[in-house]
């Protein structure tokens, strides 16, 4: 019992994660609240951004190889474009 709480409690991790600013998370913050993101993924984000400027849409960051459809789904609704209070 005490192992299948553990295991809950990992893979529930992103489900509570608070959305990120793509346009400002370093890639340590983007690989540990995106779903499907890990370091390497995350640091071609930061690349990505810093050679062609700020991400204004989700198929914007479907442009970074290795972001397809599924992950963008998975955290459509954790991906901001600009921070929260400026909205």
């Amino acid at each position: 019992m005490k192992k299948l709480l553990i295991v809950l409690a990992l893979c529930s991790f992103n489900a509570y994660a608070q959305p990120i600013n793509i346009n400002s998370a370093d890639a340590d913050t983007i690989a540990q609240s995106l779903s499907g993101v890990g370091q390497k993924k995350a640091e071609a984000i930061v690349q990505y951004r810093s050679e062609n400027g700020a991400f204004e849409s989700l198929q914007d960051v479907g442009n970074v190889k290795g972001i397809g459809d599924k992950t963008l789904q998975k955290n459509e609704q954790d991906i901001l474009f600009s921070d929260a209070a400026a909205q």
